[in-house]
C-alpha cells in the first residue's frame, strides 16, 4: 500500500457494518481512495447507486445476477472487490469480459475452523443450556451428558486452509480424521496422520462432520437425504462453508427421526434475508429457518465464524490492495478466472480467461 495511485478511485462499499467502517478507515490512508459507506445490499434496486464509481466493494449477502452485472457494466464499473473468500453470488458468465473480480482467498483460516469446533463442543458439552440454567441458579447436571471426543472419528470435507486448520485441531484432541478433497494434499496428510477417503466411506464412519468446501454446482446440496442415510445414527453435522451445502428440509427430518444427533450452522440456504440484522423484535417468517431453531440439539449462529479482529483486519487490508494492484496494473494473484472459477488458473496471467 505504499504507492500511491495518479487517479482518484471512488469505491462504492455495500453492505457496510460499523465493524466494517471502523476496520477499513483505520487501515486505508491512501488520498487516491474514495470510499462511500451504504448500508444497503447490491441488489438489483440498489445497483442504480454505483453510478459514477469506479469499483464495488461487496460481502456474502450482496447479489451480482445478470440483470445486476449489466447495470455495474453500463455504470462503469471496472472492478468488484468481494471481501470474502467465496463468490457464489457473483454470476461470473454475465460479467465475462466485462468486469474483473477480485476476492480475499485467506483473511483467517484459524478463525473459521476454530468456530467449527467450538460449534461441536457447544453441541457435545451442551455449554448453551448449561450457561441458561446456572443463570437461573440451577445447578443439576440431568440432560448435559456429553462424549469424549478423544478417539472418535471427524469427517472433515475440504482441505483448503480452513480445513486443514480444522484437522490439526481435531486431532489435537486425539480424534481420527477422515478427509475428502479432489485435490489431495499428500504432504500435509503425512504431515499431520489423517485418511484422505471418498465421500461414502466418510459418511458412513464419522462421528462428526465438518464442511469446509466451496459451493459449487457439484457441491451444492451435498448433504441430502440420501447422503443423510448413509450417515451413523446420531451423527453431529458441523457447517460454517456456505448455507446451499446442506440440503435443510432433508436435515430437519434428519433430526426429527434421530439420524441426526447435532447440528452446528454459522451458515443458512436463504441467509441473507436474516444475517447479519437485527430481527429481536419481529417474528421469522422463513419456516425452514424458524423450524430449525426450535430444536434444542441444533445452534445457529450468523455466520459468525470469521469475525475476529485478526480476520477483519487482513480482510481488509487484502481488499485494499486487490484494488490498488488492478488500477496500477500489477498482477492480481486474487482474481478470479472466469472460465475456471477460480484464482489459482495457470492460463490467467496470459489472458486467456479474460
Amino acid at each position: 500500500m505504499d504507492a500511491i495511485l495518479s487517479q482518484k478511485l471512488k469505491i462504492a462499499f455495500f453492505d457496510a457494518k460499523p465493524y466494517d467502517i471502523d476496520t477499513f478507515d483505520g487501515i486505508q490512508k491512501d488520498p487516491s481512495f474514495q470510499i462511500t459507506y451504504f448500508n444497503s445490499h447490491l441488489n438489483l434496486q440498489t445497483a442504480p447507486l454505483t453510478k459514477g464509481f469506479d469499483v464495488v466493494c461487496i460481502f456474502v449477502n450482496d447479489t451480482v445476477t445478470k440483470e445486476v452485472a449489466e447495470i455495474l457494466y453500463q455504470n462503469g464499473i471496472k472492478l468488484i472487490a468481494i471481501r470474502a473468500a467465496g463468490y457464489n453470488n457473483i454470476d461470473l458468465q454475465a460479467i465475462f469480459k466485462k468486469i474483473h473480480v477480485v476476492r480475499v482467498p485467506a483473511y483467517s483460516p484459524h478463525a473459521v475452523a476454530e468456530h467449527a469446533v467450538a460449534l461441536m463442543l457447544t453441541l457435545n458439552r451442551k455449554i448453551h443450556k448449561a450457561y441458561y440454567r446456572t443463570r437461573d441458579n440451577n445447578f443439576t447436571l440431568g440432560g448435559l451428558l456429553g462424549f469424549d471426543m478423544h478417539k472418535k472419528t471427524a469427517g472433515v470435507i475440504g482441505t483448503g486452509q480452513i480445513g486443514k486448520a480444522a484437522i490439526e485441531i481435531l486431532k489435537g484432541f486425539g480424534m481420527k480424521v477422515l478427509a475428502y478433497d479432489l485435490f489431495q494434499d499428500k504432504a500435509f496428510q503425512a504431515k499431520t496422520g489423517f485418511d484422505y477417503v471418498d465421500l461414502d466411506t466418510l459418511f458412513k464412519n464419522s462421528d462428526i462432520i465438518t464442511l469446509h468446501c466451496p459451493l459449487t454446482k457439484e457441491t451444492h446440496h451435498l448433504i441430502h437425504d440420501q447422503t443423510l442415510a448413509k450417515m451413523k445414527q446420531g451423527v453431529m453435522i458441523i457447517n460454517t462453508g456456505r448455507g446451499m451445502l446442506i440440503d435443510s428440509r432433508a436435515l430437519i427430518e434428519g433430526l426429527k427421526t434421530g439420524k441426526v444427533g447435532y447440528a452446528g450452522l454459522d451458515v443458512y440456504e436463504e441467509e441473507s434475508e436474516y444475517f447479519f440484522e437485527d430481527f429481536s423484535n419481529s417474528v421469522i417468517t422463513d419456516d425452514v429457518l424458524a423450524r430449525l431453531l426450535s430444536f434444542n440439539n441444533v445452534v445457529i449462529t450468523s455466520h459468525q465464524g470469521f469475525f475476529t479482529k485478526e480476520a477483519l483486519h487482513n480482510i481488509a487490508e487484502t481488499t485494499l490492495n486487490n484494488i490498488k494492484e488492478y488500477f496500477m496494473k500489477q498482477n492480481l494473484p486474487n482474481e478470479i478466472c472466469y472460465k475456471c472459477s477460480t484464482t489459482s488458473c495457470p492460463r490467467k496471467t496470459t489472458g486467456q480467461c479474460f
